[in-house]
């Protein structure tokens, strides 16, 4: 539900540009101002998949049980129990102790803890990460997703959005998940997570100065966000959001089994 608050947000959104090297090989804290972001394909954390799912806590385990599709269930368990192992390291115990609390919108955060998180997955992958003292919001995209990018953009994106799309010729795709994982990824920083109307974003240009009314978003939104996307070569698109610019970005791929 809205209300006119209409305050002001800037997105700030860097270039996309190629995913800088893998230099995070092992776990470490996090430094001020800096981001860990791990990527896997789900073919490289399919071998673990009994291990992983044996850190899923009995909330997890019940929402894993409630999947449809098998490979609903699979990525979930592998994204969660990976997150799981992941927190452990950082924290130095064991996983599946570790204790996740969620926002009024369903954002997992530690309680009492300057370690701060985002996951994002995608039907072949899944991203995490991690900063300190940082709400961070991370989403990735695959290029092989199969969207009528046309049709979509009539409902979440701008009309300066919707014609740089419609510019873009045979990158139109790619264009079009450039701006839905920035838009995806500042929402996640925020806390809001989902919102109905993705218009009240702009993520066209680079600087975007708005105004918002929407209630929660307005309430739980930091003044500014800078948005980074990388184009990988495993053919995804990756955004990450955080309420200061981050230049220090360390990345770990888990290689494919």
């Amino acid at each position: 539900m809205s209300t006119e608050i209409a305050r002001s947000l800037v997105v700030h959104c860097h270039p996309t540009g190629p995913l800088p090297a893998f230099g995070l090989h092992d776990v470490t804290s996090v430094p001020h101002g800096a981001v860990h972001l791990w990527f896997a394909t789900l073919d490289a954390l399919r071998p673990r998949m009994v291990a992983l799912r044996e850190l899923l806590d009995p909330v997890e385990q019940e929402r894993m049980a409630r999947f449809r599709f098998d490979q609903d269930r699979e990525r979930f368990v592998l994204g969660h129990g990976w997150l799981r192992e992941l927190l452990g390291a950082y924290l130095k115990r064991d996983g599946s102790l570790v204790r996740i609390a969620r926002g009024p919108f369903g954002k997992p955060y530690l309680e009492r803890k300057d370690l701060r998180f985002n996951m994002s997955d995608t039907k072949d992958a899944i991203l995490i990460g991690f900063a300190t003292d940082l709400d961070i919001g991370v989403d990735i995209e695959t290029m092989a997703r199969t969207v009528d990018h046309q049709a979509v953009s009539k409902h979440y994106f701008t009309p300066a959005e919707i014609n740089v799309i419609e510019s873009a010729g045979n990158h139109a795709r790619q264009r079009f998940l450039e701006f839905w994982t920035r838009k995806e990824a500042v929402l996640k920083a925020s806390g809001v997570g989902i919102m109905e109307d993705l218009r009240a974003l702009r993520v066209d240009g680079e600087v975007n100065t708005l105004t918002i009314t929407h209630e929660a978003f307005g309430r739980m939104a930091a003044p500014e966000y800078h948005v980074h996307t990388w184009n990988a070569e495993s053919g995804h698109l990756i955004s990450l959001a955080s309420p200061a610019r981050v230049d220090n970005v360390m990345i770990s791929q888990v290689l494919d089994a």
